[in-house]
């Protein structure tokens, strides 16, 4: 490094260098000059070139040294524009930096917000999630009561009579059917449809061979299933009998009865692999239904206990048609005497408005009256009338 006027210069720079090498050449024509006067008494031909090269190296080391002082003005002035430079640069970077962490604080609050956010959805989700855990539970809890109630022939025959009374109540009027009905032979049906004759009133008998249909589901061999089918069988041969024998009466119930299923599944098994069984209900008269076919079945019965009720409302109908009948009668008479009515109206009105025609004319002659003879205002055509004594003529 080189500091001349208070200005420093890099060794590598190639002004820096240029310069160098000016002084150098300076320093090496000065040593010729010396040189040269000092050759100067050997041959005074030579000291004229040679003073000629020597003014010559002279203007060239002033211009060389005015090149210098253009040089260090342009040293100066780029150092000044590389100062200059570097303060924008600055102020560009501060800008910068000022602005990508401006970008920086709101990214990372939005993202703190929508994690805040995802955070308040993960609590709601697992709100719910909890609310399905208990209603999980409770249902589990249901399930296992339920279980407890089928596996006890008592609660499963209540539940069989509760499902069976839903089923009516919703099918039927309250007055067509009777819950806990006793017979004459002391036995109590759970349910007795009050049908007109011919059927007559029918009995609903719930049964639910359960037993045997879950041994049937669980057999897992050729000798449990062979089993588990010939307890079904077993089971719903004694359901029938128990039915036919109990609430077919005759004379007092129709003659057959329904064996309610309340359970689809047991009601599709005997149909799809035990016919037979079917067939026997058919010829013992009592036929099985389902909680699906009992409530087309009651709907049909309905509609035969609606038909029934119109049978017997059909003669209070006809004396109700016949009062209607009398009714219109006396309207047509009613309505004959106001139009009779409305005819004299007419004629007295008309009858009036002569009258008044009459009056108007007379109003208009006693207008005009200049003492002249009154011609009496009789019609050529009409006749005049004789008043009995004490009636007066309407004008």
């Amino acid at each position: 490094m080189i500091t001349l006027g208070g200005q420093t210069y890099a060794l590598d720079d190639p002004a820096v260098v240029l310069v160098l090498a000016g002084l150098l050449l300076a320093l090496l024509v000065v040593i010729l000059l010396i040189l040269a006067l000092r050759a100067a008494a050997r041959s005074a031909r030579l000291a004229e070139p040679l003073a000629q090269q020597m003014a010559y190296m002279a203007s060239r080391v002033q211009g060389l040294g005015d090149g210098q002082q253009q040089l260090s003005g342009g040293l100066t002035h780029v150092a000044e524009a590389q100062a200059a430079s570097q303060a924008q640069m600055m102020r560009l970077m501060e800008q910068r930096l000022a602005h990508v962490t401006g970008q920086m604080t709101e990214t990372l609050h939005g993202s703190a917000r929508r994690t805040a956010q995802s955070l308040g959805e993960l609590q709601q989700r697992l709100a719910a999630i909890d609310k399905a855990q208990d209603n999980i539970t409770k249902l589990s809890g249901d399930v296992l009561s339920l279980q407890d109630i089928l596996s006890n022939k008592q609660t499963r025959g209540a539940f069989g009579e509760i499902q069976l009374h839903d089923i009516v109540g919703k099918a039927l009027p309250a007055d067509s059917y009777k819950m806990q009905a006793t017979l004459s032979n002391g036995r109590r049906a759970d349910c007795l449809i009050h049908l007109p004759n011919p059927p007559g009133p029918i009995v609903v008998d719930s049964k639910f061979p359960l037993e045997a249909y879950e041994a049937l589901r669980r057999a897992d061999n050729p000798n449990d299933l062979n089993r588990a089918a010939s307890l079904l069988r077993q089971s719903v041969r004694g359901h029938i009998k128990a039915i036919a024998e109990r609430y077919i009466i005759e004379g007092e119930t129709a003659d057959g009865a329904l064996m309610f299923l309340p359970s689809e599944a047991v009601y599709a098994e005997l149909h799809a692999n035990f016919p037979e069984l079917v067939r026997e209900g058919f010829a013992a008269r009592v036929w099985i239904v389902s909680p699906t076919t009992c409530m087309a079945t009651l709907n049909t019965m309905r509609a035969i206990l609606k038909d029934a009720r119109m049978r017997e409302q059909a003669g209070a109908i006809r004396r109700e048609l016949g009062l209607l009948s009398q009714d219109v009668d006396r309207l047509g008479q009613r309505v004959e005497n106001l139009d009779r009515h409305f005819g004299q109206a007419a004629r007295d009105i008309a009858d009036i408005k002569v009258s008044a025609d009459k009056a108007g004319r007379r109003a208009k002659r006693l207008d005009n009256f200049d003492f002249e003879d009154v011609v009496p205002d009789v019609e050529a055509d009409q006749p005049p009338l004789v008043l009995a004594q004490g009636q007066r003529r309407d004008p």
